[in-house]
């Protein structure tokens, strides 16, 4: 009885002190993209390319998952609204719920599915095909070329990609609420903008700006730290994909309550 526990506490200590490692890891890793973000040299060309990669060509799927996710907020909230009568507070809830929760922790699920697993994915076949080595003897920092590029991207287009679905979102809501559940257009967008708040549209971007961050990191920290071959690819994206999404909604919880305590 007793080995059968110590085995079991050894099992849980172990996971938690690799936990931790990998926190530590990855706190290293973003100092180190952080320092590298305010020195020379600076690779244009990469950092556009990133711009396009994760911004633009990621607007489509941000675009049809918030439209879809408004619309059926919108029917969620009137069946529930209407067992106490509280119909008319389907343009409040629909607003406040894409811009503070909805908008920024989907869009940034989507980011993670899409980009951190591209981002993973790349970097971790040019360190299985030598070409991480390559930039070394060039005297290129992979860090430098690969790593701040993305994740400055991320930094500036994610926020951007998080308006943009809001908004989409909305336009769901609103769509389904005047053409399916009889409200006055007009007076919908009225209720839409009285309700929302400055600080309400300044949290949804500032939980953007993160989510980005988070995203781009975990798919240069995942790709760069790879194994050899197919397997270790596939397993560093995995494992990029995962953290990700698992930092993203514990950021969400975190930004939330401060957020809620201004």
């Amino acid at each position: 009885m007793t080995g059968v526990l110590t085995g079991i506490l050894g099992g849980i200590g172990a996971t938690v002190l690799g936990l931790l490692a990998m926190i530590g890891r990855v706190t290293i890793f973003l100092g180190q993209t952080l320092s590298h973000m305010v020195r020379p040299p600076f690779y244009p060309r990469e950092f556009g390319s990133a711009l396009l990669t994760i911004g633009w060509l990621s607007l489509p799927v941000v675009g049809l998952t918030a439209i879809f996710t408004g619309g059926a907020l919108a029917l969620q909230i009137y069946a529930g609204g209407s067992r106490f009568d509280a119909e008319a507070v389907v343009p409040q809830i629909v607003a406040i719920g894409m811009v503070r929760e909805l908008g920024p922790v989907l869009v940034g699920l989507m980011i993670a599915a899409r980009v951190t697993s591209s981002i993973a994915a790349e970097i971790a076949t040019m360190k299985v095909t030598e070409q991480i080595d390559a930039l070394v003897t060039l005297s290129t920092h992979p860090m430098k070329y690969l790593t701040v590029p993305r994740v400055l991207a991320a930094l500036i287009t994610v926020p951007v990609l998080v308006g943009v679905g809001d908004v989409i979102g909305i336009l769901g809501g609103y769509q389904v609420a005047t053409g399916q559940l009889g409200f006055n257009p007009a007076a919908y967008l009225k209720n839409t903008i009285d309700f929302l708040e400055p600080l309400d549209v300044i949290s949804s971007l500032v939980k953007g700006a993160v989510f980005g961050v988070i995203a781009a990191l975990m798919g240069c920290y995942s790709g760069m730290n790879s194994g050899r071959g197919a397997q270790g690819v596939g397993r560093a994206t995995k494992s990029a994909v995962e953290a990700a999404a698992v930092m993203i909604l514990a950021a969400n919880f975190l930004l939330t309550g401060v957020f809620f305590s201004l």
